[in-house]
C-alpha cells in the first residue's frame, strides 16, 4: 500500500503521542547480546506490518530458522500498518515488548533515543555486518551507534515511460550527463508534443526524498548532526520555484491535478495512467508502477547528480532488537539469519525491498522478475554518498508539513521565499516540543 503525506502525518502524530507516555518507561535492563547463546528452550517475540503475502514469507522463514535451531521458537506478531505503531508503544509502555522489531525510518530516533532499542553494535558476536556497505550500516545509526539494521535499499531515481518518448519522438535523455534544466525542457517537448493530453513531468514535493535531495545537490542538509533543521531558506525556495515553475508553463500537470493525484494510491499517479512521461520515484516502486502503467517503463538517474552527487541509500524498513529483551543474543542470531542467510534471502525475495546485504542481493537476482531485477541492478550503478541523519524525534510528521507547503506554493497562496521560511519554522517546532 502507498501511504498519503496526510495519512502518514496522521500516523506520526498518534505514534509521537503514545510514544512520548510510553518510552518515558524504557530503559535498559535485558540480557547479554554478547553472551554465549542459550542450549534451553528460548521463546522471541517478532512483529512487523505488512500484507499477507509477507506474513506467508515471513513464516517459511521462522521455519527454516527454527529448522537449524531447534531449541528456539519465534512467535509472529503482525499487522496492518494502521494499528502497527500504536500497538508497539503500547507494548514498549508496559515493559512487553517484541524482542524483534520491524522499523520504519521516521520512528527510529523515537525509539532509539528514548533507550527502547539495542544498539546492534553490541551483539556482534552474532550478528554480522562485515557484507554491508557502511553508507548502508549509516542509515539505521543514531549517535554513532547501530540501532537498526536496513532490510532493504531504495535510492530515489526518475522513472521514464519509453513507449511516450517514443510516441512523441523526444530522444531519451543521457542521465549521466542531465541537469534538473535539462528535464525541464524535455519535458515541455512532451507536453508540446502531445497537445496538453500528457504532462512531460509529474510534479512532486510531497515526500521527504525529493528535498533530501535538492538540498543535498545544493550541499545542504535537511538536519544537522543534532537533529534541528539545517536546510538554507533559499535552498528550500528555489525548490519550491522549480515546481511551481513546471506547473505554471505546462511541464507539469494544473496544481488541481497534482494535489488530487497525491492524495490518491499510486495507480492513479501520472506514471501509472500514463499521462506524463518522467517522474520522481524511489526504484523499488518500478514493479507497481510498471504493472499498473502496461508500458515499458525505465529508471534513470536524478538529473543533477553529474554536477553535485546527492544520492544517498533509503531503507524500506529496519530490523531492530529490543533493548529490554530477555534473549538479545538469541534475537541477534535471528536478525542475522534474516539480514545474512540466502535460503531466507530466496524466500523473501524482494518483499521488504531490495536486500541491503549486497552479496544476497547478487545472489537472489537471477530469481527476480524483469522490473524487479531492474530496480537491484539500479540500485548496484547508482554513486551514493553518506545517508541524511535519521529523521529525528518530532519530526516524522515532515510529510504532512511538506505536502501543505507544496500545495500553498502551488495555488499561488504562498511565496516560495514565504513557504521555506515557514516550513522549517513549523518543522523546528516540532522537534523541539518533542
Amino acid at each position: 500500500m502507498r501511504y498519503t503525506p496526510s495519512r502518514r502525518a496522521a500516523l506520526a502524530l498518534a505514534v509521537s503521542m503514545a510514544a512520548t507516555a510510553a518510552l518515558a518507561a524504557c530503559g535498559t535492563g535485558g540480557g547479554d547480546a554478547s553472551g554465549e547463546l542459550s542450549k534451553d528452550p528460548v521463546t522471541l517475540r517478532f512483529t512487523w506490518w505488512g500484507s499477507d503475502a509477507r506474513h506467508q514469507r515471513t513464516q517459511q522463514v521462522i521455519d527454516l530458522f527454527q529448522k537449524a535451531h531447534p531449541n528456539i521458537t519465534v512467535k509472529g506478531e503482525f499487522k496492518e500498518w494502521n494499528g502497527y505503531w500504536d500497538s508497539l508503544a503500547t507494548t514498549v509502555a508496559a515493559n512487553d515488548a517484541p524482542d524483534i522489531i520491524q522499523m520504519d525510518e521516521l520512528y527510529l530516533a523515537s525509539y532509539a533515543e528514548r533507550g527502547a532499542l539495542l544498539d546492534l553494535g553490541t551483539a556482534s558476536k552474532h550478528l554480522s555486518t562485515a557484507d554491508f556497505d557502511p553508507n548502508a550500516l549509516g542509515t539505521g545509526q543514531i549517535d554513532g551507534k547501530q540501532y537498526a539494521l536496513p532490510a532493504g535499499l531504495s535510492t530515489y531515481a526518475i522513472v521514464v515511460n519509453t513507449d511516450l518518448l517514443a510516441q512523441y519522438n523526444v530522444p531519451l535523455p543521457d542521465d549521466s550527463t542531465w541537469t534538473w534544466d535539462d528535464l525541464k525542457s524535455i519535458g515541455a517537448q512532451v507536453s508540446k508534443a502531445s497537445g496538453g493530453t500528457v504532462t512531460g513531468v509529474q510534479s512532486w514535493g510531497f515526500d521527504a526524498g525529493g528535498v533530501n535531495i535538492w538540498a543535498r545537490q545544493a550541499g545542504a542538509s535537511l538536519y544537522d548532526a543534532e537533529g534541528n533543521v539545517a536546510v538554507p531558506p533559499q535552498v528550500l525556495a528555489s525548490y519550491w520555484q522549480y515546481l511551481s515553475d513546471l506547473a505554471k508553463e505546462g511541464v507539469a500537470p494544473a496544481p488541481s491535478v497534482t494535489i488530487e493525484r497525491a492524495g490518491a494510491g499510486l495507480d492513479q499517479s501520472g506514471t501509472a495512467t500514463n499521462t506524463s512521461a518522467f517522474a520522481t520515484w524511489w526504484n523499488t516502486q518500478l514493479t507497481s508502477l510498471a504493472a499498473a502503467s502496461g508500458k515499458n517503463l525505465k529508471l534513470l538517474r536524478l538529473p543533477g547528480e553529474a554536477q553535485t552527487a546527492g544520492a544517498y541509500y533509503k531503507p524500506s524498513m529496519f530490523w531492530s532488537v529490543s533493548s529490554r529483551s530477555e534473549h538479545p543474543a538469541e534475537a541477534a542470531l535471528f536478525v542475522d539469519f534474516l539480514a545474512n542467510n540466502q535460503q531466507a534471502a530466496e524466500v523473501l525475495l524482494t518483499d521488504r525491498g531490495v536486500p541491503a546485504n549486497p552479496k544476497i542481493r547478487t545472489a537472489i537476482t537471477p530469481k527476480l522478475t524483469a522490473t524487479d531485477k531492474a530496480a537491484a541492478e539500479f540500485l548496484d550503478s547508482v554513486t551514493v554518498s553518506e545517508p541524511p541523519r535519521v529523521t529525528p524525534n518530532g519530526a516524522s510528521g515532515i510529510e504532512g508539513i511538506l505536502k501543505r507547503h507544496t500545495e500553498e506554493v502551488l495555488f499561488g497562496r504562498l511565496t516560495p521565499q514565504q513557504a521555506a521560511e515557514r516550513f522549517i519554522a513549523e518543522l523546528q517546532a516540532e522537534i523541539k516540543a518533542a
